[in-house]
């Protein structure tokens, strides 16, 4: 598998490298901003799980627009369906950006487009497809909690799939 397809392509000011671990199939690292004071929380302990979070990333470190911005700084508690108990949720970015002379708050989850609505029902119940349903009820329970605190709070949650951030055959897209 060619690792290069899965780096970002390169903004105006370009971005710093990272220090990637590659031991499995996704692309991580820590993530160096250009503009750290933009970044809420410790710059230097920025980690991207994915190659979705590190394109995420550099939108938010590059766009002007952006005011603050954080990754999984902000928890949210909510019931799990599967043991019926109180977990946390980190969730994956927080950023502020100006939009029409107003201050708009977000909470963004990266998920893939797959695991934004519930598995189909199956003839066949396999492991496979139990996960499947165990791990929608997990992230509908998550999402329910973050549409309520962004409620209360007047933000906007949004869930981005890889179509949100032009990820696939279209290469690297712009979503902030």
């Amino acid at each position: 598998m060619n690792i290069n397809k899965f780096r970002p392509k390169p903004f105006k000011d370009k971005p710093n490298p990272m220090k990637v671990k590659s031991k499995n199939r996704y692309h991580q690292g820590f993530f160096k901003p250009n503009h750290p004071e933009k970044y809420k929380g410790d710059p230097t302990q920025i980690f991207a799980r994915s190659s979705w979070e590190i394109s995420f990333m550099l939108q938010l470190d590059s766009n002007p627009d952006v005011i603050e911005w954080g990754s999984e700084v902000t928890v949210l508690n909510y019931i799990s369906p599967i043991d019926n108990r109180q977990h946390r949720y980190y969730t994956d970015f927080t950023y502020k950006k100006k939009e029409n002379g107003k201050i708009v708050n977000y909470l963004i989850e990266i998920k893939p487009k797959a695991k934004c609505s519930p598995p189909k029902t199956q003839k066949n119940i396999t492991k496979s497809y139990i996960y499947n349903v165990q791990e929608w009820g997990v992230n509908s329970a998550k999402w329910e909690a973050a549409k309520a605190y962004c409620l209360s709070k007047g933000w906007v949650f949004q869930i981005l799939n890889e179509e949100h951030l032009g990820i696939d055959k279209k290469g690297w897209g712009k979503v902030i």
